[in-house]
């Protein structure tokens, strides 16, 4: 594994995290066994980046996570993040009626609270705010925050889908390591404003579905269609979307061949060629599906080949939203 530094914090964090949401929910029945296995395995090979939420299966990925890493704590780098909360006698992923976004200062106290008695842990790592809540002013959020930077309860503080505007503002009242956002070969919006006003503050990006929600592995021939995939509900993979996205999928399949890689391996190689600030986090539950990820540290490009994989992303437009339209109202605030 290669390793990265984390913002202007001098911590190195491997090159590519691991996301753990997908151990609890969204992508198919849980195997808490496999899931387990896989975070061993991921130390085993120096992947020590864990990411993780607390709607993440609304409390089960936290607790999951603990059993490893109380007996790794020094060898674990561990984030989570607050804001998503649900209603009452309901259900549902961010954005959508069974969930609402919650970014009032005693709210995170509570959050944090709750957090860490789940990863049975003094301190978090990395804590961020899921998304920016629109009734709440980012600095009343990120001062709170910076409260239990200063209560030793968290170190370093981080955003998810924030607007450039937002990351200035939330950086007056203190400092940002890390923004999480959508970023891949599909998803490159961020690359026009967000980006740039990153690397101006000295922010780390960590890219979350660096795969496309799994369609830029090449694995995907159909449309998710279990019963606890939430992807079938995506307006990507919606049926003429998924047709037409897959053109994009099945180009960069036929370059990852001829470089001898996967096309999952190509797709987080090109991040890690973005800049050194950007640490994509892949997600999986899978031994195989790690180690295939983790590999991509060893992919390298010409500049022919690089300019080859973005001309393809450039050129092949991206049908459907990368959510729907509720959770779409929550990005990039």
């Amino acid at each position: 594994m290669n390793y990265r530094t984390l913002g202007k914090t001098g911590e190195k964090l491997s090159a590519i995290g691991l996301g753990c949401m997908g151990m609890s929910f969204a992508y198919g029945p849980r195997d808490d066994k496999q899931s387990v296995d896989t975070l061993k395995h991921a130390l085993d090979i120096g992947v020590s980046f864990w990411d993780t939420a607390d709607m993440y299966g609304m409390g089960h990925n936290e607790s999951l996570i603990s059993e490893i890493l109380v007996p790794n704590r020094d060898k674990i780098f561990i984030a989570t993040k607050f804001g998503f909360r649900q209603k009452e006698n309901s259900s549902g992923f961010s954005g959508t009626p069974g969930t609402y976004f919650d970014g009032r200062p005693e709210y995170v106290k509570q959050a944090c609270e709750a957090s860490l008695k789940r990863l049975k842990t003094d301190t978090i790592d990395l804590y961020y705010s899921h998304r920016v809540d629109p009734n709440v002013p980012i600095e009343e959020t990120v001062g709170a925050m910076a409260d239990l930077v200063k209560e030793g309860k968290v170190r370093y503080l981080g955003l998810s889908e924030a607007s450039a505007a937002s990351l200035k503002k939330a950086f007056v009242e203190h400092p940002i390591t890390a923004l999480q956002s959508e970023y891949s070969l599909f998803t490159r919006d961020l690359e026009k404003e967000i980006l740039p006003v990153c690397r101006e503050l000295g922010i780390t990006l960590v890219p979350y579905s660096p795969l496309g929600r799994g369609m830029l592995t090449g694995t995907l021939k159909d449309i998710p269609a279990g019963e606890e995939d939430y992807r079938k509900n995506l307006p990507r993979f919606q049926e003429e979307s998924f047709k037409h996205n897959k053109k994009l999928v099945d180009k960069l399949g036929e370059i990852a061949e001829r470089k001898n890689c996967t096309p999952a391996q190509l797709a987080i190689a090109w991040l890690l060629h973005q800049g050194e600030d950007i640490i994509p986090i892949p997600g999986t539950k899978k031994v195989r599906y790690l180690e295939e990820n983790a590999a991509a540290v060893d992919v390298t490009f010409s500049e022919e080949e690089l300019k080859a994989v973005t001309d393809l992303s450039d050129n092949i437009q991206v049908l459907g939203d990368r959510y729907a339209e509720g959770a779409m109202k929550l990005v990039n605030n």
